[in-house]
């Protein structure tokens, strides 16, 4: 039975634990604690298949093999975010060998690939793994993600067998769900995470069109973007989905979508998520090798017990991890 979650009231507050796990006064303590992981890392081009090219950050200790956990980080977030850098800290300082995986057009990686970022790209994530699993020697190989990394990571586990990759655990942190609902929830009630997520993508795709201009021109979207307008364009322009929910269902993994899911998998979820409405969480299939832990607070992707240290989720995985030896 895992601790509960319980911070401090000054901490309690939803909006609070989110906006800290990405931004403010945690900074600098993040910074000094994930020093090691960063200074030792080496970056590489995954080849995905397909023509398809990903940048990770691999850190090894250097002596004996060890088991390896590949961190992915959350929509319009890179292999440098915040949450992500504390849990690749502590999984460092714990003995594990990390590999820090960006999305195509996330990071500095918009150069790599031509075709546009979406989220229905599982298999070039699929393929980044089985990469990853042939270059770098390891014992288990373990799998932790972030919201729509989260939600990569189910999907991956579903998948892993299939591919022949030995995927030993993931563990997924306020994943998407179903994609709809969280675009109903971001577009009725958040209006702060909204405004965050329309300025993060309008500053990714000027970059993919700095990069590619012969290819991109998206002054028609960003001249009166809202998270709407802006995935209709995409689903319109740049995918083979008819329609926005078809594309929208194409990444959800309710109801019996995780069924037959093999790898034994954990997702941390709070009743407090203001992006991943918590209803969802009871229409998921539930296998034996799925492990919900649900937690009354923590925001999305917070779990910040103080403004130093790693936070209850970084330990909490780490436990789990450990626990499966």
């Amino acid at each position: 039975m895992s601790r509960e979650f319980r911070p401090s009231f000054g901490l309690r507050p939803a909006h609070l634990q989110t906006i800290l796990a990405s931004v403010g006064p945690r900074r600098s303590d993040v910074r000094k604690r994930s020093a090691a992981v960063v200074r030792a890392s080496q970056d590489v081009i995954l080849d995905c298949g397909d023509g398809v090219r990903l940048l990770a950050h691999h850190t090894m200790h250097g002596d004996q093999q060890r088991d390896l956990v590949v961190l992915l980080h959350g929509w319009e977030g890179s292999g440098e975010s915040q949450y992500l850098l504390s849990a690749a800290a502590h999984l460092y300082a714990s003995g594990y060998d990390i590999v820090r995986l960006n999305l195509r057009d996330h990071g500095p990686t918009h150069q790599l690939n031509q075709d546009l970022f979406h989220s229905c790209r599982i298999d070039e994530v699929v393929g980044a793994i089985a990469a990853i699993n042939k270059l770098f020697p390891h014992d288990r190989l373990l799998f932790l993600g972030y919201s729509l990394g989260g939600n990569f990571g189910l999907r991956l586990a579903l998948k892993a067998p299939s591919h022949g990759i030995t995927l030993d655990a993931v563990a997924a942190i306020c994943p998407v769900l179903d994609p709809a609902h969280t675009m109903r929830q971001l577009e009725a009630r958040t209006f702060v995470y909204r405004q965050y997520f329309v300025y993060k993508w309008a500053r990714s795709l000027r970059r993919k069109a700095a990069a590619w201009p012969a290819h991109f021109d998206f002054s028609d979207i960003l001249s009166k973007p809202t998270l709407k307008s802006m995935t209709h364009a995409l689903v319109e322009r740049f995918t083979h989905y008819a329609n926005m929910p078809e594309y929208l269902n194409g990444y959800a993994v309710v109801d019996g979508v995780l069924a037959d899911l093999q790898v034994p998998t954990l997702i941390i979820a709070t009743e407090d998520d203001p992006i991943i409405p918590i209803a969802d969480l009871a229409r998921l299939a539930r296998p034996a090798t799925l492990v919900i832990d649900q937690q009354r607070y923590g925001g999305h992707c917070g779990f910040l017990e103080g403004l130093s240290g790693p936070s209850w989720a970084d330990q909490r995985v780490e436990d789990w991890f450990s626990s499966l030896r």
